[in-house]
């Protein structure tokens, strides 16, 4: 029997109704995306601007020791050397550092995904200027703009752009951004001067592993490397999980019950971790873990009496399961004793004694201490917030972790930034917005009582 769908006469001007105001909101998005992009380029020239002119001052302090006859060395400390290329690299990276920060604490963000947003939005409206303004007139939407540049961003002459968006404007207008894609790749290389080999030379200085953490105690090992390798390495591991699948297979009392896609993630994780691909299953892999992580696990479900998650690096959630066999295998802890309602840190001790200051500093702020930022403390700078030279103490009240980026912002730049009570930082941007920053609260199991108000 053949299954048919009909509509009634309300519900068809219905159904057109809802698809013309899609269609409307969809290019009014499209447009608020190509001025937010204008605002984040002009961002990115404004540091620029800034940039310029602390190398061209940086200069003038040179010429002015030189002109006086003294060592340019002797003038000042900003002087000792002659504005190289790396430090005049150094001065544009601190004046868009500058103003990242500045977006980003404004829009509760991360200065570096606004830094570089405002690199590819400069990339956008300078490279190719007829998308953008596309985009802006609500002639295609973000998506499209997005393949066409993406596609066409190996390009260097600034005419062969042109020309190249020119032709991919009014096709995209008419079909959707996967097709775009694929049409962009083409037209792109026509007007391609370089050799596939040399752009190829290029391409692979940005290859680079990452990690994307998820829900559920999971995450994600990215990496990006060169299109043969990465194709050859995946070959291996689908032959690799074969294997092991045929292997189990061929036991009848077998109860691997693995798919070839978690095969493949067991093997390369033990290549990673072990160098030897034994198929083992993850649980029996938690002890091959030689790198520093830090894992905080409440006691209560260190002795299993209960099910509360273990966090690791004070950022993604482990199950309590994993948390025990990590701990198992330590060769030494720190205990974090926390006040049972508000979470706050009491005290830190460790069985193996170690600078207890540090410890208790990396308890208390988990991580960076520059709003928005989520660099796990164990990798920051100990900063003291009123510097050593100018008589800060070297205490609690006057330290905290600061990633290099954000430590070098602090010194480097014009923000500024004070300790307030309990461990709370206030940084004040170049534009005088105050940002309060406080400590994260330690993964902790909260019992209030009957008369006790809710710890949020």
């Amino acid at each position: 029997m053949t299954v048919a769908v009909e509509m009634s006469e309300e519900q068809v001007t219905t159904l057109g109704a809802v698809t013309e105001t899609l269609v409307e909101v969809d290019r009014t998005i499209g447009q608020l995306l190509a001025v937010k992009d204008g605002l984040l380029a002009l961002g990115s020239r404004l540091a620029m601007e800034v940039g310029a002119d602390a190398i061209a001052a940086m200069r003038e302090e040179e010429a002015t020791a030189v002109r006086a006859g003294a060592d340019p060395g002797a003038a000042s400390a900003s002087a000792k050397e002659p504005v190289s290329d790396s430090r005049a690299a150094e001065a544009m990276e601190l004046a868009g550092r500058a103003v990242a920060s500045e977006f980003a604490a404004a829009l509760r963000a991360s200065d570096r995904t606004v830094q570089r947003r405002m690199s590819e939005a400069e990339a956008v409206v300078s490279g190719f200027p007829a998308v953008w303004r596309a985009q802006g007139a609500g002639r295609i939407s973000a998506a499209h703009a997005r393949v066409i540049v993406d596609a066409g961003a190996h390009l260097d002459d600034s005419a062969a752009r042109d020309a190249y968006a020119e032709q991919l404007i009014g096709f995209a207008e008419h079909t959707s951004p996967n097709r775009v894609g694929r049409m962009a790749r083409r037209i792109a290389e026509r007007f391609q001067r370089r050799t596939m080999e040399a752009r190829h030379r290029a391409a692979r200085r940005q290859r680079r592993v990452w990690v994307d953490d998820r829900r559920d105690g999971m995450a994600v090992l990215g990496l990006r490397g060169p299109a043969a390798l990465v194709h050859g390495a995946y070959d291996r591991l689908t032959a690799l999980g074969i294997a092991v699948a045929d292997g189990t297979a061929a036991r009848a009392d077998s109860d691997d019950t693995r798919r070839l896609d978690e095969l493949r993630a067991d093997l390369a994780l033990d290549l990673l971790l072990t160098g030897t691909p034994a198929g083992h299953d993850p649980d029996a892999q938690l002890t091959d873990i030689t790198g520093a992580v830090s894992i905080t696990v409440p006691v209560t479900a260190l002795l299993g009496s209960d099910d509360t998650p273990a966090e690791l690096d004070g950022r993604v959630p482990i199950d309590p399961t994993t948390a025990r066999v990590l701990a198992g295998h330590a060769t030494g802890w720190d205990r974090v004793l926390t006040h049972p309602i508000t979470g706050a840190i009491l005290a830190v001790d460790r069985y193996r004694p170690s600078a207890e200051l540090r410890r208790w500093l990396l308890a208390r702020d988990q991580r960076c201490r520059f709003p928005g930022c989520g660099h796990p403390a164990r990798d920051c700078d100990l900063d003291h917030t009123i510097d050593a030279a100018a008589g800060g103490p070297t205490e609690a009240r006057n330290l905290g972790a600061l990633c290099r980026r954000h430590h070098v912002t602090k010194h480097q730049t014009p923000w500024k930034v004070e300790q307030l009570h309990d461990g709370v930082f206030a940084w004040t941007s170049p534009t005088g917005r105050v940002y309060l920053d406080e400590p994260p609260p330690p993964n902790t199991t909260v019992q209030p009582g009957d008369d006790d108000p809710p710890p949020f």
